[in-house]
């Protein structure tokens, strides 16, 4: 996250001073270290096709500060069909698409304005304003059935999250505390959702499920610093930054992967079928810039393999779809 200098933003930037934080180990904890292999076509070919039909959206960054600009693409998960969706001077942040990939929703920053949401359709080529509250607006995330988006906003002054429907962009606050509740994402059956917040200790951030019928958020991560959720089509996995590392949780037991320190501060998120999941890393550095890629990892015991920049940019923020 390379959140944002202006006052409204401070109780979210809050979570990348937190980043350097230790996580609490606990005894079901696997550490994986991949091994990445330069990027081989062939490799996509034993993917499932709702995998490998799929696209990956991502952010590149290159440049700085007031001179950072950021670019929104998608690609084949073999690297192939890259296609720009949008570039601006300044920031874009956390691409998320519909449950049937028809739609991708992502926030855009230009230079002192604060950050809205918007929906890009491919088949169009179209992108249309969906929030434009003052304040940040960020994390958006489709309902499987299309019809409303989760996100976080500060329009209230404070971090909360917003159901908006999309039909009529009528938006509700689900989350009312003084605490920072952010990173919403939908559950695949609708019912209920995963999203971040402090809650319970300031500036340390735990995952927790809020379910729709009750009201009520319980916490599913252990208690250290874990953010950036997002669960498997099926609702069995989720997919987090644990401390410093992309993981992933397996609900039932409780069992974490740690597939990977990105040093970027970034989350894994998995493909459609579970099977894969993709992470961004820094993975040299040249002139004192960092160059990234995307690593594919598989859990099948495949080989993973990273897709590079073609630009010499920062990758962040993958997400895969059907």
């Amino acid at each position: 996250m390379n959140l944002i200098a202006t006052q409204k933003a401070v109780v979210i930037s809050i979570f990348v001073v937190l980043a350097g934080c230790q996580a609490v180990p606990t005894s079901k904890t696997i550490i994986e270290n991949p091994t990445v292999s330069i990027i081989n076509h062939s490799l996509t070919a034993q993917m499932p096709t709702i995998d490998r039909q799929g696209h990956i959206a991502f952010v590149e960054e290159q440049g700085s500060g007031r001179d950072k600009v950021s670019s929104l693409y998608s690609i084949s998960p073999d690297g192939s069909n890259r296609q720009l969706i949008d570039q601006i001077k300044g920031y874009i942040y956390a691409p998320a698409w519909s449950a049937d990939g028809e739609l991708l929703a992502y926030s855009k920053q230009a230079v002192r304005q604060h950050p809205k949401i918007y929906i890009y359709a491919p088949s169009t080529r179209t992108r249309r304003l969906i929030v434009n509250a003052e304040g940040s607006n960020l994390s958006a995330s489709f309902s499987p059935d299309g019809e409303k988006l989760l996100y976080s906003s500060t329009v209230g002054g404070n971090a909360d999250i917003y159901e908006m429907q999309l039909r009529n962009g009528n938006a509700r606050q689900l989350t009312t505390l003084t605490s920072t509740e952010v990173q919403p994402s939908y559950a695949p059956d609708g019912n209920s959702f995963v999203y971040v917040s402090d809650k319970v200790r300031a500036g340390r951030p735990s995952v927790y499920r809020y379910v729709f019928a009750t009201g009520r958020a319980e916490r599913i991560s252990d208690g250290g610093y874990a953010a950036s959720p997002q669960l498997s089509l099926d609702g069995q996995r989720l997919a987090y930054l644990n401390d410093r590392q992309a993981a992933v949780m397996t609900l039932a037991t409780g069992q974490i992967i740690n597939l990977a320190e990105t040093g970027l501060d970034e989350p894994a998120r998995l493909s459609p079928s579970g099977q894969y999941a993709v992470y961004p890393t820094a993975i040299s550095i040249v002139n004192g810039q960092r160059r990234g890629g995307l690593v594919i990892h598989s859990f099948d015991g495949n080989p993973n393999y990273t897709i590079s920049s073609k630009n010499g940019g920062v990758m962040r923020s993958p997400v895969w779809s059907r």
